[in-house]
């Protein structure tokens, strides 16, 4: 019986090896293969995991880009249409904070404000020019620092709107009595896109903040870089009597 045992169990062991060693030649990559096709057999299930993670991730990004994105936007600007309304008539505390029963080819709805699409459609064009609207309504309405809050979250380098913004946000902080930040944004505004129409408005009213300030050696500095730099301007036509004012008040 012990013999029949040790002769089972022997012959046991040498399937299992055998089996083992076939398994083997299977996972053996052909020595013949070379380049790509190699590298392909010897790292097979990285590359399958790598590249389905790559086609899933391209998937989302053209989901997002041509699909998603496109109907936001068209969702955003069909809620912005009746805040620029109530804006362009200065009623900026509606155009704000929305809640107008206004009437639409769906029948009658509530009016989002400038902030509320803001909060939803930010990451839209759109929603991103909300910000800016909703930061000028609160200049308007004297909500200082909400207005410098939504200022600061819009970023757009249009020629005029983003000028107007920085300079929104100085006369915010001059409003609150922080001069030298109210020049930092004038003067950014200023020089962000020269121009004969920001450039020079913002210069002068860099200026005058200085002159709140009692510097005005460095108000005559700005009031003769229009005079020099813009001179057909209206700020470049008027600069002579403000030259005359920052001179005489500060004997230079």
């Amino acid at each position: 019986m012990s013999d029949i045992k040790e002769e089972t169990t022997v012959e046991n062991t040498e399937n299992t090896v055998e089996e083992a060693v076939a398994e083997n030649k299977k996972k053996t990559v052909d020595p013949s293969l070379e380049g790509i096709q190699l590298f392909y057999e010897t790292n097979k299930n990285l590359v399958n995991y790598v590249g389905g993670g790559l086609l899933l991730v391209i998937g989302v990004f053209c989901f997002f880009k041509f699909y998603y994105l496109p109907e936001q936007e068209a969702e955003a600007q069909n809620q912005i249409f009746w805040a620029e309304n109530y804006f362009e008539k200065d009623s900026f505390n509606l155009a704000l904070k929305g809640g107008a029963t206004v009437f639409t080819g769906d029948g009658q709805k509530q009016m989002m404000g400038f902030s509320q699409v803001a909060e939803e459609y930010g990451i839209t064009r759109t929603g991103n020019l909300a910000n800016y609207y909703a930061g000028i309504c609160c200049l308007r309405t004297g909500k200082f620092e909400d207005a410098i809050n939504y200022l600061s979250k819009y970023d757009n380098n249009d020629i005029m709107l983003a000028p107007i913004a920085l300079g929104a946000i100085g006369d915010c902080h001059l409003e609150l009595n922080r001069g030298d930040e109210a020049v930092k944004y004038y003067l950014k505004a200023a020089d962000h896109n020269n121009n004969e129409f920001t450039t020079p408005y913002f210069l002068k009213k860099a200026g005058f903040a200085f002159e709140l300030k009692g510097n005005f050696e460095e108000a005559l500095k700005l009031y003769e870089r229009i005079k020099k730099e813009y001179p057909g301007t209206t700020e470049g036509r008027e600069i002579e009597k403000d030259i005359a004012k920052v001179k005489a008040a500060g004997n230079l």
